[in-house]
Parts: structure tokens; C-alpha cells; sequence
């Protein structure tokens, strides 16, 4: 029997395109390597195409799919009731094994931004990193209307910087325009590598949806707060593509340094440190509003009897899942020494198979039951929506062909996410084996 669950406060259109804002991107922090992969006239080609092959189908299913079912657990709800308990386990369990990874990278990003006005900070990363942790925990467990209200403040510390930043390149720029988009003489496996890098820093718009209970009018409040945050993503990323192209900073200062480099160069030391506050802004906030998404999936696991029950309790005043969201915190405590671009790797891959998932859970749904209410539609048949959930299958096809074809150490992390989606069943089969004994 599934647990009741009450929530004091709902998020409202800016609160919840503020928290899909740092669920799905934070701003450009974390797409500095993408010109030291694609070059400059790569860079942009990809910038502008990944986000229609990648993110618009995605972002077509989640709302079509969260419209028909708006509740606490999205899109592990989904996949469990059309296709399956099997499948919905697999869904939950890639999703929570990819959310440990990008969790992961947040604080050790933190360090990176802090270290520009704080050199001395690289020497205390570690505890640091786990002040981090335990912080963005202790703000999920105080409530969803705590993190709504965080995120649009975090939100306004991010983007600031780089929007004045954008008005003074364009003021310095005079007749300044984008390179020619090409991807002539770019290699393979960094070709798949830049990939990686644009799917990672446009990915994630399904994980809003575990909280769809908490939303008011969830139908309507995440359209319009999906486009407000998909339209602000965009534009930024553009903003800070045309200002590096414009300064011509070198990519390699550009991926060691960050985007406070980039500042030094367009308005001196105060406009680096503007910077260097929004990349600290930006990792608390991505942390806070990633770990709310994934803290409610064990927590509807645990009443599907996949989990311990115990995942499922509810703190006694802020009535959030605090065990799920502690269990979360612990385990990333443990991973926060791999590298940023060992962990996109695994992210991505992780979070792909999870993706596909469910485009086949709306493709059976359109044909099982194509009468059933959907606030929202896709404008497409049934056949129209193979054609349109191909296209971001194939550029996860061609960058995690990339990824094997990089020499040396890209391999491994490939290879370690493709026996974590593999994990799945073997867990699945102890779960059956578990239930069969008692």
C-alpha cells in the first residue's frame, strides 16, 4: 500500500523554472572544454544543433508524459505503470546511479570557482566538498518551498555576471560575428567528447518531474516554466559562446581556469570575481535542485516494496523523505575525487538510457491508450514520434562511439557506466529472489 504524503508549500512558475534552471543547466559553468573538443567554428554548430536533436524530444516527452501523470516520482511512475515493475526498477535505479554521479561534481566544481578568490581553498577540498553536501541536504529536508526560494536567488547570482559581461563584448565588439559553424578536421572521439559536453550542460529536464505533487497546477506551471527555463538556458549559453569567441582567450586557459579567466580579460578583476561567485552560486544551487529531484524516487521505491521501507519516512516537521535525501548525501560524500570529464561521461550515459526508456513508455501509451486525457500532446502521430525519439538516440549513439574511440583513460569511465546500467538486473534479480523467500 503506498504511503499518503503531504507537503506544505508548492512551487509556482519562476520557483519551478528557477529549480529546472539548476536541475538542467545552472548556467554555462561546466562548458568551458567545449572549444578546446570542437574548436571555435564546432563550438557553435554544436551548440546551436545538440539542443534540437537532443533536448526537444526530451523535453516534448516529459511534458506530454508528466501532463498525463503530474505525481511525486515522475518519470519512475511512468515507466512502473506502462511498462512494468521490472522496467520501472531499471528506470529508478539508472536515474539514482547517474544522480550520485552528477552530485558528485558540484562541490568538486565549487572548489574550482572558489579557488579564483580563495587560492588557499584547493588545500581543503575535501571537507569543504562535504560542507557543500550537507548543506544542500539540510536545505532539501527543511522543504521544496526552501529550494524554490534558494534557487531563484542563486539563479540571479549566476546569470548577472554573464549578462553584463555580454553588453560589454557587444559594446566592444563593433562589427564582431560568429565564426562560420563547421565541424571540418575535428577527430572523432572529440567530436564525441564535445557531444558529451553539450548533452551534459542541457540534460535533465525529467528530473522536475519527481516532485509534480508538490507543483501547483502541475499541467500548466511546467509548460510555462519548462519553456522559461529551456529559453534562458539557451540564450545564455549563446551570450557566453559569442563573448569567448569575441576575447579569443585560449582553450586551455579557458578549461583550467573558467569562466573568471574569461572575465579578467572582458572587465578586469571585479568582473572575474562576479564570475567566480556565480560558479559557487551555480554548484550549491545545481546540488540543491538535483538531490530534491532524485530524493523523491527512493522514497516512492521503498512503497513499491523495491527498497527498504524505511527509505520512505517522512521527517516529523517538514514532512520531506530525510532518509532518502541522507542516503543520497552519504553516498556522494564518497565520490566527489573522480574527475569532471570521467563523470560526464558516466552521467550522460546513465541518464540516456534512462531517456529511452521513456520515449518507449509514450510510444505505448500512444497506442494502448491514445483516448486518455493529456493536457499537453505532441503534434505528431505515433509513427511521427519513432521519428522524432530517433534523433537524440542517434547523438547518444555517436558520442558514446566517441567516448570508446578516445585513447586512454575516457575508456574506463565508458566502460564502468555500461556495467552500472547492466547492475540493474542483477539487482532485480535479488529483489525477485528476496521476495520469493518471504
Amino acid at each position: 500500500m503506498t504511503s499518503r504524503i503531504f507537503y506544505r508549500k508548492r512551487l509556482r512558475v519562476i520557483q519551478l523554472a528557477a529549480v529546472i534552471f539548476f536541475t538542467v543547466s545552472g548556467g554555462p559553468y561546466g562548458l568551458e572544454p567545449l572549444i578546446g573538443y570542437a574548436g571555435t567554428h564546432g563550438a557553435l554548430l554544436l551548440l546551436m544543433i545538440t539542443p534540437l536533436l537532443w533536448d526537444v524530444p526530451a523535453i516534448l516527452t516529459v511534458l506530454e508524459l508528466n501532463s498525463m501523470m503530474p505525481v511525486t516520482g515522475g518519470y519512475y511512475q511512468w515507466v512502473k505503470k506502462t511498462l512494468g515493475l521490472r522496467f520501472g526498477f531499471y528506470e529508478g535505479w539508472w536515474t539514482w546511479l547517474y544522480t550520485f554521479v552528477d552530485l558528485a561534481i558540484y562541490p568538486v566544481l565549487f572548489i574550482g570557482y572558489a579557488s579564483f578568490l580563495f587560492p588557499q581553498m584547493v588545500h581543503y577540498k575535501i571537507p569543504v566538498c562535504l560542507a557543500i553536501i550537507w548543506v544542500g541536504a539540510a536545505l532539501n529536508i527543511a522543504g521544496i518551498s526552501m529550494v524554490g526560494k534558494t534557487a531563484t536567488l542563486l539563479g540571479l547570482l549566476v546569470l548577472l555576471p554573464f549578462v553584463i559581461m555580454f553588453i560589454i563584448a557587444v559594446k566592444d565588439a563593433g562589427h564582431f560575428s560568429f565564426p562560420t559553424p563547421s565541424l571540418e578536421g575535428i577527430p572523432f572521439s572529440s567530436f564525441g567528447m564535445a557531444l558529451y559536453t553539450v548533452m551534459w550542460n542541457f540534460f535533465g529536464w525529467d528530473n522536475a518531474t519527481t516532485y509534480a505533487g508538490e507543483v501547483e497546477g502541475p499541467a500548466r506551471t511546467y509548460l510555462k516554466s519548462v519553456l522559461i527555463a529551456f529559453a534562458t538556458v539557451f540564450v545564455v549559453y549563446v551570450m557566453v559562446l559569442f563573448a569567448t569567441l569575441h576575447y579569443g582567450i585560449d582553450a586551455s586557459t579557458l578549461n583550467d581556469k573558467g569562466y573568471p579567466a574569461l572575465g579578467l580579460l572582458a572587465g578586469g578583476k571585479w568582473l572575474g570575481a562576479a564570475l567566480s561567485v556565480g560558479g559557487m552560486a551555480s554548484t550549491i544551487g545545481l546540488y540543491a535542485a538535483v538531490l530534491l529531484s532524485v530524493s523523491r524516487v527512493p522514497q516512492v521505491m521503498a512503497d513499491d516494496g523495491l527498497l527498504p521501507a524505511k527509505i520512505h519516512t517522512l521527517h516529523p516537521r517538514f514532512k520531506t523523505p530525510y532518509i532518502s535525501i541522507i542516503i543520497c548525501a552519504t553516498v556522494v560524500s564518497f565520490m566527489i575525487l573522480w574527475t569532471f570529464q570521467e563523470l560526464i561521461i558516466i552521467d550522460v550515459t546513465l541518464y540516456g538510457a534512462g531517456l529511452f526508456l521513456e520515449f518507449i513508455t509514450l510510444i505505448v501509451l500512444r497506442i494502448k491508450s491514445p483516448a486518455q486525457y493529456r493536457p499537453f500532446r505532441i503534434p505528431l502521430n505515433t509513427m511521427g514520434l519513432c521519428f522524432l525519439m530517433l534523433l537524440p538516440i542517434i547523438v547518444f549513439g555517436i558520442a558514446l562511439s566517441g567516448a570508446f574511440a578516445e585513447e586512454g583513460k575516457m575508456l574506463l569511465p565508458a566502460l564502468f557506466a555500461l556495467g552500472a546500467l547492466l547492475s540493474a538486473e542483477a539487482f532485480w534479480q535479488v529483489i525477485r529472489l528476496r521476495k520469493r523467500t518471504k
